[in-house]
C-alpha cells in the first residue's frame, strides 16, 4: 500500500539502529521523561481531584449547603421549608441554629461551634447519622441537653457517652460588662467520627435546646438549613427561594463559611499542574535536543533524498514524523501507565500502610485518613493532548534546519 515517502522514512529512522549511540540513548531518555511527566500529572491530578470530592462529600456533608433566616427568629419554620422544598434544586430542609463558644471539662477548654438540628429531620441534609460512632442521633431530646460531640473532641477532653461537660456561650447584656458567658451543662449522647477537621471543631445539640441557650420562644428556630442537588448552584437557589419568602429573608450558603478552603484547593490544584508540566516540557526540550543531532548525523542521507527530488517540505515533514512519534510512544505509555497507577493508588497506599504499620496520611493534617482518587476522563485528555502538542511543537526547529540543508555542501565531504 502508498505511503508518503515522510511518513515511511520518518517511521523508518525511527526504528532504525544508528551509528550514535549517544543519539539512541537520548531518544529513549526523551521517551521516558515525557512518559513519566504523563504519569506524574495524571496521579497528582486524579489524588487532588479525589481529595476535591472527599471533602466535598464529608465536610460539604456536614455543613449546610445554605440557610434560610429572617431579621427575627422564626416563628414558623416549617412554612419556610416548605417552600424551600418546592424548589426542584432542593433535596431536604431542616431547622438549624449555630453558636460559637467554648467546650470545658476537667481543666481543658477548647472552641467549639455548635448546630442545634432535630434528629428526626437531620438525615434528610446531613451525613452525620452514616458517621456515628457511639451512641444515636435520637438521642438528642428536648430538654435534656444532650450534645454529639466529634471523637477528636472526645479524645481530647477524655470523654466517653454518659460523661458531662460545660458549654459557655456570649450573651449580650445591658449590664456595664457589655458580654457575659453563659454557661450550660450538657450531657454527652453520642459520638461522630467524618474522618475531617470536624471531629474537633463541630457538636450537637437538639434544636430546642439550642434556641433555649439563645432565649428564643417556644418553637422558634434561627434559621432553616437546606440541602441541594447540585452544592455548586447554592448561591443562585438560595438567594432565589429567600426573594420568594419576601422582605426581611436572607440567605447564606457554604461559599462564604468553606468557599476560601475550596478555592485554595482549585489554585493549588492548577499551580501543581502546572509545575508537573515542566516535567513535560523538559522532555520536549529532550526531543529537540534528540532531533538536531539525528538531522546531524543523516546530513548525507537528506543531501541524497534532496538530489533525487525530495522537496524541503517533505524532509522537514520526515522529521517532525520521527519527533512526533517518540512523542506519541512516550504519551502513550505514561497515560497508560498513569490511568492504572491512579485507579489503584488508593489500595496500593493502604496496603503499604498496613504494611509498614505507619500512617501516611493523618486526618489531623489532611483532614481525611486515606489516600483518595478520582481519575477523570478529561483530565486525562488534557494532559495527553499537552503531551502530544508541545512534541509537536519541539520538532519545529530541528525539520526546518534539516529542510534548509544544501546538498553539495552536505555530500562535499563524503
Amino acid at each position: 500500500m502508498f505511503r508518503p515517502i515522510a511518513l515511511f522514512i520518518g517511521t523508518r529512522y525511527t526504528r532504525a539502529k544508528r551509528r550514535n549511540h549517544y543519539i539512541s540513548f537520548i531518544s529513549l531518555t526523551s521517551m521516558i521523561g515525557l512518559g513519566l511527566g504523563v504519569l506524574a500529572m495524571i496521579v497528582v491530578l486524579s489524588v487532588m481531584n479525589g481529595f476535591q470530592k472527599e471533602m466535598s462529600t464529608r465536610i460539604l456533608g456536614m455543613v449546610p449547603h445554605a440557610t434560610l433566616s429572617a431579621e427575627q427568629p422564626l416563628a414558623d419554620w416549617h412554612a419556610v421549608a416548605e417552600v424551600a422544598r418546592r424548589n426542584p434544586q432542593v433535596t431536604g430542609a431542616a431547622p438549624f441554629a449555630e453558636l460559637e463558644g467554648m467546650f470545658s471539662s476537667r481543666g481543658v477548654m477548647q472552641p467549639i461551634l455548635v448546630n442545634g438540628i432535630d434528629p428526626t429531620q437531620e438525615q434528610q441534609v446531613s451525613i452525620i447519622g452514616q458517621h456515628m460512632v457511639q451512641g444515636r442521633l435520637d438521642d438528642l431530646r428536648p430538654g435534656e441537653f444532650g450534645v454529639v460531640i466529634g471523637e477528636t473532641t472526645a479524645r481530647r477532653f477524655r470523654l466517653n457517652v454518659g460523661d458531662k461537660l460545660t458549654l459557655i456561650v456570649p450573651e449580650v447584656s445591658s449590664s456595664a460588662s457589655g458580654i457575659t458567658p453563659r454557661m450550660q451543662r450538657l450531657n454527652v449522647v453520642g459520638v461522630f467520627k467524618v474522618g475531617a477537621e470536624l471531629d474537633g471543631s463541630l457538636a450537637l445539640i437538639s434544636i430546642a435546646d439550642a434556641s433555649s441557650i439563645q432565649r428564643f420562644a417556644a418553637q422558634q428556630v434561627q434559621s432553616v438549613r437546606i440541602a441541594l442537588k447540585d452544592l455548586y448552584q447554592a448561591p443562585q437557589v438560595s438567594a432565589a427561594i429567600a426573594a420568594s419568602l419576601g422582605v426581611g429573608y436572607k440567605a447564606n450558603d457554604w461559599t462564604h463559611t468553606q468557599g476560601s478552603l475550596f478555592s485554595a484547593m482549585k489554585m493549588e490544584k492548577t499551580m501543581i499542574g502546572l509545575l508537573l508540566l515542566l516535567i513535560i516540557a523538559v522532555a520536549a526540550f529532550n526531543i529537540i535536543a534528540t532531533l538536531v543531532m539525528v538531522v546531524a548525523d543523516k546530513r548525507s542521507d537528506i543531501a541524497i533524498l534532496r538530489t533525487l527530488g525530495a522537496t524541503p517540505g517533505q524532509i522537514m515533514s520526515t522529521f517532525m514524523v520521527q519527533g512526533t512519534v517518540i512523542g506519541s510512544i512516550g504519551t502513550l505509555v505514561g497515560g497508560v501507565l498513569g490511568v492504572v497507577v491512579a485507579l489503584n493508588v488508593s489500595s496500593w497506599v493502604a496496603w503499604l500502610e498496613r504494611a509498614s504499620g505507619v500512617h501516611i496520611l493523618s486526618s489531623d493534617i489532611y483532614y481525611i485518613n486515606n489516600l483518595p482518587s478520582d481519575l477523570q476522563a478529561a483530565d486525562v485528555l488534557l494532559i495527553c493532548g499537552a503531551a502530544l502538542l508541545m512534541s509537536f511543537l519541539a520538532t519545529l526547529y530541528p525539520a526546518w534546519r534539516a529542510s534548509r540543508t544544501q546538498p553539495a555542501e552536505a555530500l562535499r565531504y563524503d
